[in-house]
């Protein structure tokens, strides 16, 4: 029997899976670790908790899983994306690592427009806008307010690519993490000199970057000791949080769509193609498919939208199950009550910090159940804003596949697909990220001869949900109201913002 072990870095914790090589898990292990907020608006964590971490996790899968571990075959990695760490001389870690959520940069994004001459040319180098989440804003943020830290940096690293380091003792970046890094040329799959020199970056700090399914290094002597693993491991390269998502749903044929409503929400399309929106509305990543890209769009609030509800609205006396049958008991459209999901601002389409959640058209005959089911309803709106421009790129939509906690509410599901009007597919497998890991270390060591060999026999659609005509009609009208919203509050939620901050 041969084994794959993935492993996901996340924001609250990491995730070890270890299945077969058809797909069946074995073991799944999690580990938390603390988030630092020391200011408003900063998220940090130490990147010595993540290795402790690891390190416990894949001990904990070897001990109770009792395999023989000369029989795992390949490990590769999963990780938040865009976050950064720093290593000096020694390989040691400067200061606490700046995560993806973390939005101290709004200076740095605006002088990143000014230096390359605008988003024209910032989308011809990279293919993306500057954000705040992004890892280059982060640097420069360094660079201006911690200079004595910034002059140390030798080495500049993503969560996973640092505890692959520790794995292995080698320092590799691959393309679908490197490429949100906001230093990627993703159509050529190398750094972008022309943009490190218009912003006074030395290339030296960049990792190397591969394939994701390239094998970097093995598990060293002391690594096995500690974790049990067996010396010599190979460990292949792995990818982006939302790009082993996509690996580990079945993305990986150009057609193929994934939503997912975790506390965020993405919508994901493989794509044969490098065509970046000028816009920068919608995101353009490699792919950890060979010469493969994706399109994605992400909303900052998603689930989160309907865990704050469940918390703040209802003092969390209610448990999901009793806020879907509410809003069951609601027709369709909320009977005109329209949640805009911007809690903390949004991402795709419009890159709005200043953007605020609203509920809309509020009436005395709304009640509960009006309010729970326009959150879904709102989510959902959110989510068909990447669909739609995706759509406009002229991706041909062939199959929309839902993963994350929202596509476990039958409600949320037919929701779905009437604000989509498309079929949604519902899955065998869902896993996550640190699935989509262990498929492409499968990949990588040769268990499975290409992706598309180890999705079709591994994951598989058990349910596919068809949109109801009546409420399409319903939500097609209102999904334009919805629309126009946001472009009617876009000044207002700007003027907010300056009177909250003064």
């Amino acid at each position: 029997m041969s084994y794959l072990l993935g492993l996901d870095i996340g924001t609250s914790g990491i995730k070890g899976i270890l299945i077969t090589d058809k797909g069946k898990v074995i073991s799944n292990k999690t580990r938390s670790y603390p988030l630092s907020t020391p200011k408003s608006g900063w998220a940090e964590q130490n990147p010595k908790d993540w290795w402790v971490a690891t390190q416990e996790v894949i001990k904990k899968i070897i001990t109770e899983s009792k395999v023989d571990t000369s029989q795992i075959k390949g490990i590769s990695l999963s990780g938040q994306m865009h976050s950064s760490v720093f290593l000096d001389e020694q390989l040691q870690v400067i200061r606490p690592a700046i995560l993806w959520s973390d939005t101290r940069t709004s200076k740095q994004c605006q002088e990143i427009y000014e230096r390359v001459g605008g988003l024209d040319n910032l989308i011809n180098y990279v293919s993306n806008p500057a954000l705040e989440g992004f890892t280059a804003p982060k640097v420069l943020w360094l660079k201006e307010n911690e200079p004595q830290n910034y002059n140390k940096i030798r080495h500049l690293l993503l969560p996973k690519d640092y505890i692959r380091y520790q794995l292995t003792g080698e320092i590799y970046t691959e393309v679908s993490d490197g490429a949100g890094m906001l230093f990627l040329n993703v159509q050529k799959k190398k750094w972008s000199e022309k943009l490190l020199d218009k912003l006074g970056i030395d290339k030296e700090i960049l990792p190397p970057v591969v394939d994701s399914t390239e094998i970097v290094g093995e598990i060293t002597a002391e690594v096995a000791q500690k974790t049990g693993l067996a010396v010599g491991t190979p460990v292949v390269a792995g990818g982006a949080d939302n790009a082993c998502g996509a690996v580990g749903s079945g993305i990986v044929k150009e057609g193929r769509v994934m939503v997912s409503i975790g506390t965020s929400g993405v919508v994901l399309a493989q794509i044969d193609n490098s065509v970046a929106d000028d816009q920068g509305r919608i995101h353009l990543f490699n792919h950890a498919k060979r010469d493969s890209w994706y399109m994605m769009g992400v909303m900052l609030s998603a689930g989160r939208c309907f865990s704050w509800m469940k918390e703040e609205l209802f003092a969390d006396e209610l448990d999901y199950d009793h806020l879907n049958e509410l809003a069951a008991k609601v027709k369709p459209g909320s009977e005109g009550l329209t949640f805009l999901p911007y809690l903390y601002g949004e991402r795709t389409p419009y890159a709005d910090p200043n953007a605020r959640g609203v509920y809309f058209g509020v009436s005395g005959k709304h009640q509960q159940g009006h309010f729970i089911r326009s959150v879904m309803e709102g989510v959902t709106f959110g989510l068909k804003d990447s669909l739609e421009l995706i759509k406009e790129k002229g991706v041909e939509i062939t199959e929309i596949r839902v993963i994350g906690g929202g596509a476990k509410s039958k409600l949320w599901q037919q929701i779905l697909a009437d604000i989509f009007a498309n079929e949604i597919s519902l899955l065998n497998v869902e896993e996550g990220p640190a699935f989509g890991a262990a498929l492409i270390a499968g990949v990588g060591v040769g268990v499975y001869d290409s992706f598309e060999e180890a999705a079709n026999s591994i994951i598989k659609v058990k349910e596919v949900i068809s949109p109801n005509l009546e409420s399409v009609e319903l939500y097609d009208k209102q999904y334009k109201l919805y629309k126009q919203l946001y472009v009617s509050l876009k000044d207002e939620f700007k003027a907010l913002s300056q009177i909250i901050e003064n």
